[in-house]
């Protein structure tokens, strides 16, 4: 079990944008664009997609990337991922990618995979960026406070750390990329949800409340998820500005 993944779990439906895995942008659909990103990484031995839509599963293998067909079920991309990862005895790391960051970094994804494979003590990695204290307002962008090691204390939707003094804290936001040792996710996905995870709607909680360890990187790049048609444009407007 020392094979290293990069899943891509990718749902059809969402609330806010349907079907975005296969919205084109300069005529390659969103999740190409993901996994041309995860190809450039250099610590991965394969990359999957994971999905529970024939569409999906067919505009993947149109390009020539691996896909699997999973249950329709599941409540999280982590059981998703699961599920895939239980096929597959020789995985031993796993880096769980979302199918709507095409513009993430191939070495951010380098260093989720480094850091949960390095850290004996890390059972989870992920990345953090520094936000202003306004960012810091928004319940939709995930706080995260660490120790002095670089080890998650808590993430929160709230504004963390509380401001008793000003212009002392330093602030900083979550991005929703992990890497996980085998042991860790099968546990993850194995336990029932906690307080903490369905208080805030943050599954890493249920991480954290099992009592395992969640290693953090500090990364420079602001991510351009796409949830909404507003972003679909953002990131159309940023390509296309690079090809002039």
């Amino acid at each position: 079990m020392n094979k290293t993944a990069i899943i891509i779990p990718a749902r059809y439906g969402s609330s806010r944008l349907e079907g975005k895995p296969l919205i084109k942008v300069l005529n390659k659909p969103v999740i190409q664009w993901v996994y041309e990103k995860a190809e450039h990484a250099k610590h991965a031995d394969t990359i999957i997609v994971a999905t529970d839509d024939e569409r999906i599963y067919d505009c993947v293998k149109g390009f020539g990337g691996e896909v699997e067909m999973t249950s329709v079920n599941h409540k999280s991309g982590s059981d998703r991922i699961m599920e895939v990862v239980s096929r597959h005895p020789e995985i031993g790391y796993i880096c769980n990618l979302q199918g709507d960051e095409p513009l993430i970094e191939p070495q951010s994804i380098d260093l989720v995979i480094k850091n949960v494979k390095d850290d004996n003590e890390a059972d989870i990695s992920t990345l953090i960026r520094k936000i202003t204290p306004q960012e810091a307002q928004d319940p939709n962008l995930v706080k995260c406070v660490t120790d002095k090691r670089g080890f998650a204390l808590y993430f929160s939707r709230s504004k963390i750390p509380f401001e008793r003094h000003t212009q002392v804290a330093t602030f900083y936001g979550h991005l929703g990329i992990y890497g996980y040792k085998r042991h860790a996710l099968e546990t993850m996905t194995k336990a029932e949800q906690t307080m903490l995870e369905k208080t805030e709607s943050l599954e890493q909680l249920r991480a954290l409340e099992n009592g395992m360890k969640i290693k953090t990187s500090v990364v420079d790049f602001v991510p351009v998820g796409i949830d909404t048609k507003e972003d679909l444009e953002k990131f159309r407007e940023i390509v296309e500005a690079k090809l002039r």
